[in-house]
């Protein structure tokens, strides 16, 4: 990996984490006390969808307009973009494995499908918001190379890009089955 690519990769990564982990805890802590009263989720599970409809792309003006600086908004952008599936999917699972008698296996197979729903959101906003603004990371090499005609860093952006959420959603993916199988054998153990 060239040295300029290997900073495009290192700085999509960063503006993903900066945005995503912080709203992937507080998606978690908010989806779980949403889920766990049942007078909360009712009041919830419909007023969310409003700001869920929304397309994060389209907050990056308004994030410009309070936050000043560059980075931070396109990190609250990224914040943004994910917390709202992150919580709503918590809440149902936190919902449902209660329902089930606390099968924690529900609430985590929910909670882990919550942060892959919202990390690819997050990952799709990084990519959209280099485009646009930010002047570094793979979606700013993807649309330097459209604008200079090298159609081989455009191919080579799709292919990390893929690769990387890829990864990362497999990640999750694996870490929580193994969580939940966990849980399942524990609460077997119990019986």
């Amino acid at each position: 990996m060239e040295h300029s690519i290997l900073l495009n990769f290192l700085s999509s990564l960063q503006l993903l984490f900066v945005g995503f982990i912080p709203a992937a805890v507080a998606g978690i802590l908010l989806g779980s006390a949403i889920g766990i009263n049942p007078l909360l989720y009712q009041l919830c599970k419909r007023l969310l969808q409003i700001p869920y409809s929304i397309p994060p792309i389209a907050f990056v003006p308004l994030a410009f307009i309070f936050f000043k600086e560059v980075e931070v908004a396109a990190s609250i952008v990224v914040f943004f973009s994910a917390i709202w599936a992150v919580i709503i999917n918590t809440a149902t699972g936190m919902r449902k494995s209660r329902l089930q008698d606390n099968n924690f296996r529900v609430a985590i197979n929910y909670i882990f499908d919550a942060l892959r729903t919202g990390l690819w959101i997050a990952w799709f906003t990084v990519i959209a918001i280099e485009m646009l603004t930010i002047g570094r990371g793979l979606g700013f090499l993807i649309w330097n190379g459209y604008r200079g005609g090298n159609y081989n860093k455009i191919i080579e952006g799709l292919i990390y890009i893929g690769t990387i959420g890829f990864l990362l959603d497999q990640l999750l993916d694996i870490t929580g089955n193994l969580l939940a199988k966990i849980v399942s054998e524990g609460q077997k153990s119990d019986d």
